[in-house]
């Protein structure tokens, strides 16, 4: 570690100390004062109770039967007040002190591009969003892969084909069909239509021998660059792993992710080390037949 990085750390963590030592204090200094406020109340409201006009003596039956209503409605006054002074009251507002407990959003940044504090941005912690569906119903044929094509009571019929760049086979009485991009059943339900005018009730098999065109490339700071076969889903991690791992000498957070599509390139950002320790896992995608991950 450098002086410069040494010297950033240390800074960024006594800053981080003096925040909470100073919200701490906050928080010591506003606690009596809220309770010298309630005492005040309290001893307002017993002062105003006792110099309240007590109701005297009233003259004759009916000037006393007044006072003694009156002197009723006095008496229930205070125990009607007294609710709303007590248990009815509304709760004291949240003190400004409370707001230090959460740390300035620039120092979360910092601290966590140092790793002294979590992400402030962790992405999403579950399933990774896949690039393809994670278990694809029917395997789709491309380029060098070898089919295995055979029809019923016919050995002249059945032979073995594999797959042009161009997406397209051969066969005997069919011609050339493009079998690129398509399923096995949708291969063979093609063949039966062109084999029908000369075979009655023509059963064609279609099979891949071979699959030689499910590879992903990786290449960069790895340590076993190169070509790779997939025979079953994929993801970027699972890929380096397959790749040896990175070198010591790997820009973990710049790792890539190319896929040719519909004549254009898509780029997918990777960082290693987020997703290794359980962050911004939607990027971990699922690698389709050709992506190249690229590690510098």
């Amino acid at each position: 570690m450098s002086v410069k990085t040494l010297a950033l750390v240390l800074f960024v963590q006594l800053a981080l100390c003096s925040t909470t030592v100073w919200a701490a204090g906050r928080k010591v200094s506003a606690a009596p004062a809220i309770e010298m406020s309630e005492t005040a109340e309290s001893a307002e409201a017993r002062q105003q109770s006792t110099l309240a006009p007590d109701a005297g003596p009233a003259e004759g039956d009916a000037s006393g039967a007044e006072a003694t209503e009156a002197t009723g409605a006095d008496a229930e006054a205070p125990q009607a007040e007294a609710p709303a002074g007590g248990q009815g009251a509304p709760e004291p507002a949240t003190p400004p002190y409370a707001a230090a407990d959460v740390p300035v959003a620039w120092w979360r940044e910092a601290a966590s591009l140092l790793g002294l504090a979590s992400d402030p941005h962790p992405g999403e912690t579950a399933e990774p969003a896949p690039g393809r569906p994670p278990l694809a119903p029917d395997y789709i044929m491309g380029p060098g892969d070898l089919l295995g094509i055979s029809v019923w009571r016919d050995e002249n019929l059945t032979r073995s084909v594999v797959v042009l760049p161009d997406g397209k086979i051969s066969f005997p009485l069919a011609g050339d069909l493009v079998a690129g991009g398509k399923t096995l059943a949708q291969l063979r339900r093609e063949l039966e239509g062109k084999l029908a005018r000369y075979v009655t009730d023509a059963g064609v098999t279609v099979e891949v021998k071979q699959c030689n065109s499910m590879f992903i490339y990786t290449i960069g700071r790895v340590n076993v660059p190169g070509r790779h076969a997939m025979v079953a889903s994929t993801n970027v991690l699972q890929a380096l792993a397959m790749a040896g791992g990175l070198n010591p000498f790997a820009r973990k957070g710049e790792v890539k992710v190319l896929r040719r599509q519909g004549g254009k390139t898509t780029v997918f950002p990777f960082n290693y080390a987020d997703v290794s320790e359980g962050r911004h896992l939607e990027t971990n995608i699922e690698l389709q037949r050709g992506d190249v991950v690229i590690v510098p």
